[in-house]
């Protein structure tokens, strides 16, 4: 079996925790045992959630694992307690496509089939790259607050997400916010990212953003700049972060900080214009990143404004 080979399958068991499933829409729908459910094969390297593979073969009636909220599918090798083992789901079938019209022969479907086709990357666009130390620091809550205000500035924003696991929440979340256009990598036919696939999606999504006519983009890497999912890949790529006009670090604690301040200058010699997350939910955080590392520290949830108006500037600048 191929990674976004379209499959559906029947839920085998309930959960309590992390149960449900992400609709086309975004609407999220608990899950009952013996719903039928459609999803793509792929991977997945959680720190805070599932482990999982695809894997090598799969027949209906073969019991796999559903990884993600997002309906990636796989067979799980481990999983954090937070969210405990995962569902359980029994393979039906794989999806048929009929690409030629009128036609009775259908293909295996896969994601790709409608993919974003490749282009260039004619102008030098500006990008605003936010970082964070793991996922679940604040990356996606970051980008919707610029969103706004880069927006409300009157600039035709696209919203991406590069890196990471399939799912639609956080690129319609930077649409709520104002975003002209929202992509991430499963537009480009990518499951789940990686070393292997990041740059090219990265590439493929910037020069869409650019064919569009967007004047800046805000763009999300999943996940923590130390991880399995190609954040490192794409801030090696020197033509990609060419582009980058800020770089917003976010955090759950100084030690994060501190952290990923001196990995990220050492390894791809990428300077941090502003802190945010966690670690600057209160000025007892503020001050101490501000004081120790010289940093502006500043909160996107409760100076989104200011963050905004900032980040402004060095787009300007760019």
């Amino acid at each position: 079996m191929e990674a976004g080979a379209v499959i559906v399958a029947k839920v085998l068991n309930e959960k309590s925790s992390y149960n449900q499933l992400e609709d086309v829409y975004g609407r999220m729908s608990t899950l009952q045992v013996g719903d039928l459910i459609v999803g793509a094969l792929g991977h997945r390297n959680a720190l805070m959630g599932y482990e999982g593979v695809v894997p090598s073969t799969l027949a209906p009636g073969d019991v796999i694992n559903l990884l993600n909220l997002g309906g990636v599918m796989g067979q799980a090798l481990s999983y954090s307690p937070e969210v405990g083992p995962p569902f359980q789901i029994e393979i039906l079938g794989q999806v048929l496509s009929y690409p030629t019209f009128q036609s009775r022969v259908g293909t295996p479907a896969n994601i790709r089939q409608k993919s974003i086709a490749k282009g260039e990357i004619r102008r030098r666009i500006p990008v605003v790259t936010v970082v964070g130390t793991c996922m679940n620091s604040g990356k996606t809550a970051a980008c919707c607050k610029l969103v706004k205000s880069l927006a409300s500035a009157g600039l035709k924003v696209a919203g991406i997400k590069l890196t990471g696991v399939s799912l639609v929440r956080d690129i319609l979340a930077m649409k709520d916010y104002g975003a002209a256009w929202a992509f991430d990598f499963t537009d480009t036919g990518v499951v789940t990212s990686s070393d292997a696939t990041s740059v090219e999606t990265a590439q493929i999504l910037f020069a869409e953003a650019d064919r569009l006519g967007a004047d800046v983009i805000v763009a999300e890497t999943g996940d923590g700049i130390m991880g399995e999912y190609g954040v490192q890949a794409i801030l090696a790529h020197k033509e990609l972060m060419a582009h980058s006009a800020a770089c917003l670090l976010c955090a759950n604690d100084p030690v994060g900080v501190s952290g990923a301040l001196e990995f990220l200058d050492r390894k791809f010699g990428v300077k941090v214009d502003v802190v945010c997350g966690p670690a600057t939910d209160n000025a007892v955080g503020t001050r101490f990143v501000e004081k120790t590392f010289g940093v502006p520290a500043i909160n996107a949830r409760s100076r989104g404004e200011e963050l905004g108006k900032r980040v402004l500037e060095l787009v300007k600048k760019f």
